[in-house]
């Protein structure tokens, strides 16, 4: 492969990553259904033909903001993990990282409420998140009691939907107050509370 093929190559994945991030800020603005690819390939400098090249639909650009994201969340958490408590400390640890990602909380906030509509394009992909998520919370919980850390009391299955539960609405109410509610304290007092050991 020449040189220039290569740098060709590289100037589309960073302007494909552009895409990703402007529309990622506008869809948490102004969510899915209120963007506009125009408005989105303005903010990159680049015209509506262009980004189509890119990205030939709006549900496509959707898609890839949502499975980027994911990405780098899922790489994060380490989900592949087979020490309970070390999850559910990256868990806790995943609030803290999106404490300082406000865009981010918002988009999935905005994207996931329209997204309970069976036509909308990210149904799916929520669908399917919300069983990878609950799932990972729960077979992090399975295992914090296979290795006698978890309160004889809890339910790894209710403990684990609990979880994902509180996240998701702990970041709600702490975008709503401008960021006064102390959603990483709420959520590490619930995990911890069904630990037997410090989390």
């Amino acid at each position: 492969m020449s040189v220039e093929v290569q740098r060709g190559y590289a100037k589309g994945r960073a302007k494909r990553r552009e895409i990703i991030d402007q529309a990622m800020a506008l869809f948490g603005e102004v969510g899915y259904r209120g963007a506009s690819l125009r408005e989105i390939a303005a903010r990159c400098g680049i015209s509506h033909p262009g980004l189509l090249h890119h990205f030939p639909t709006k549900e496509s650009l959707l898609l890839a903001v949502l499975e980027h994201r994911d990405e780098v969340d899922i790489a994060w958490v380490g989900l592949d993990q087979t020490d309970g408590v070390v999850t559910l400390r990256r868990l806790v640890e995943l609030v803290e990282l999106n404490a300082g990602r406000r865009n981010i909380v918002e988009l999935y906030a905005v994207l996931s409420a329209e997204a309970t509509s069976a036509e909308h394009p990210a149904h799916g992909f929520f669908v399917e998140r919300y069983q990878t998520s609950v799932g990972a919370a729960v077979a992090a919980y399975r295992q914090a009691g296979d290795a006698g850390q978890l309160r004889p009391e809890v339910d790894p299955e209710v403990a684990g939907r609990q979880l994902i539960a509180v996240m998701d609405g702990m970041q709600v109410q702490w975008l709503l107050d401008g960021g006064r509610t102390d959603m990483i304290g709420a959520v590490r007092a619930l995990v911890s509370s069904h630990l037997t050991i410090e989390l």
